[in-house]
């Protein structure tokens, strides 16, 4: 649904919120390594999401990282999808159509419509936070590779 880029910073977003502080930040490496990506997408990644510290921040140095403070973690999960340019994604047509709408509908529109609503929803509605906290160890992943 979401490009390759959008899919880590969701992830890497999720991560960062469940293993960070103001205190303890997270490096790139360990980041990439959780979410499964190549270290040097990651901080292409991080550098959008830090951008104006809307939806990451981050401290350069020794006791450097990256992590979320409240604010940022009661962002609706859509903040990613647009500091990632990705949130048109949940209003556009199915089939890609630009001139599908209810006057002129794509064979799709009328099934579609519902399952867009609920996905417009879902996205404004879940919180950084609420997927960070559901994330259970051993339960629910953000990684490709193979769990213990």
């Amino acid at each position: 649904m979401f490009s390759k880029a959008t899919e880590y910073a969701l992830r890497a977003t999720i991560y960062i919120a469940k293993k960070s502080s103001a205190e303890k930040k997270i490096g790139i490496e360990e980041i990439a390594k959780a979410i499964d990506s190549p270290q040097s997408f990651t901080a292409k990644i991080l550098q959008a999401l830090t951008k104006e510290n809307k939806i990451v921040s981050s401290v350069r140095g020794p006791n450097g990282g990256f992590f979320l403070i409240e604010k940022q973690k009661k962002l609706p999960v859509r903040s990613i999808l647009q500091a990632m340019g990705e949130d048109e994604i949940l209003e556009k047509c199915v089939l890609g159509l630009k001139r599908c709408s209810e006057v002129q509908p794509c064979p799709m529109h009328e099934q579609y419509k519902s399952i867009k609503q609920q996905l417009i929803k879902l996205f404004v509605s879940k919180t950084i936070q609420q997927l960070a906290d559901d994330m259970k160890d051993g339960e629910i992943f953000i990684s490709n590779k193979k769990q213990p």
